[in-house]
């Protein structure tokens, strides 16, 4: 029986969080009510497939929140209320549709529980008993509509993500602070290029790079609201320490691109490690050429990476540490699933403060961190 699948999963599910991502793990609710359930098929007028009851009533659903529970398509588990309030959102938007565009976009006889809640987009389960596919899992995006082929069960899509979990990274899952993440890096192409590639001339015609940054512009507060605990670690952190953070960030991220194989490069992440600081560059001193043919040379070989690398270089060599720490390590997430942790270990690690809330961001205190917005909205609030 597949219900005995969802509990099997979900036993192996738990067991995995408690061990590797407890403070996500404490997200999960606790079963729901059989009277709940009953009222909510009553009003949505259909019958929820075995397998969903059985998840229901071993979680219902996730809190809401950063360390909320979500499958590895980053959507929330929903509980019974979140369940009737989006099916009764979708059906709202498909009400004009004709049986056909429904049955692609969004049919009446189906049910959302996992929500991405920034969008409409959302896992689906069709609860259309009369129909062979009744219990089948599929996923809404707001573009395109649903489409099913996920799982022929809400059981066996568990059991799809018990492996995942089981698997670490390998299946997509990274565990952070106690919390579950789930990450997917993506491969640069480091092969090309050589230390010998000789550098352009100086009057070469190659795109200029931005170098109006200076050591002491200002990073936004938004910029590090995304990076969550480790963003409130850096705009507290003393300024060496990011300055710290900064250098050893740019040096993962030129071997992980290929940078780091050019002398030019290779003697700017040198004498940065030694604490020297470079002269106010020009366009065609030697790094600033080296970069410049890079970026002609990444769009050549298709390597977004390595051009987004040199553009970023610019920035971490001659610019703000805070704004180096933001560019390089929102660079890195999409290199290395383990960009948290060795953003950590950069940063020396230090004990992580929670997730920071509007009220730190007002009441932060760092004149190198422009909070400004965060704070007229804090002193809004009070008074």
């Amino acid at each position: 029986m597949t219900e005995d699948l969802v509990q099997d999963s979900w036993n192996r599910i738990d067991e995995w969080l408690r061990e590797h991502a407890p403070r996500t793990f404490a997200t999960l609710g606790p079963p729901a009510e059989h009277e709940e359930m009953a009222a909510a098929q009553e009003e949505l007028g259909l019958t929820f497939p075995p397998d969903l009851v059985a998840s229901l009533l071993r979680h219902n659903g996730a809190a809401e929140g950063a360390e909320s529970f979500r499958f590895s398509t980053h959507d929330r588990l929903l509980d019974v209320t979140g369940i009737l309030r989006d099916t009764r959102f979708m059906r709202a938007v498909a009400e004009d549709l004709d049986e056909e565009e429904a049955e692609d976009y969004w049919h009446h006889g189906y049910v959302k529980f996992g929500s991405y809640e920034v969008t409409s987009d959302g896992l689906v389960i069709d609860c259309r008993a009369e129909q062979d596919s009744f219990g089948a899992i599929g996923r809404f995006f707001d573009e395109t509509g649903t489409a099913f082929g996920r799982a022929d069960s809400l059981g066996r899509y568990l059991a799809q993500l018990a492996d995942q979990l089981e698997r670490g990274q390998d299946g997509g899952a990274v565990t952070f602070n106690g919390r579950l993440f789930w990450e997917w890096g993506c491969s640069a192409h480091p092969e090309w290029g050589s230390a010998d590639d000789p550098l352009p001339a100086p009057d070469e015609q190659l795109p200029e790079l931005d170098l109006s940054c200076r050591p002491t512009d200002l990073l936004h507060a938004s910029h590090l609201h995304g990076f969550e605990e480790l963003g409130a670690l850096v705009a507290i952190l003393p300024r060496d320490q990011v300055a710290e953070a900064a250098r050893k960030q740019l040096r993962r991220l030129a071997v992980e691109t290929g940078l780091d194989k050019y002398p030019e490069t290779k003697s700017a992440l040198d004498a940065s490690e030694r604490g020297e600081v470079p002269p106010r560059p020009r366009q065609t001193d030697p790094l600033a050429l080296r970069l410049r043919k890079v970026v002609v040379q990444a769009d050549t070989h298709r390597d977004s990476y390595r051009k987004w690398a040199a553009e970023k270089m610019a920035v971490a060599v001659w610019g703000s540490p805070y704004r180096s720490v933001y560019e390089i390590a929102g660079l890195r997430s999409r290199l290395a699933v383990d960009w948290r942790a060795d953003l950590h270990a950069d940063l020396g690690h230090p004990p992580l403060p929670p997730i920071p809330d509007d009220r730190f961001w007002g009441t932060l205190r760092n004149p190198a961190i422009d909070s400004g917005w965060y704070a007229a909205q804090y002193a809004r609030d009070q008074s």
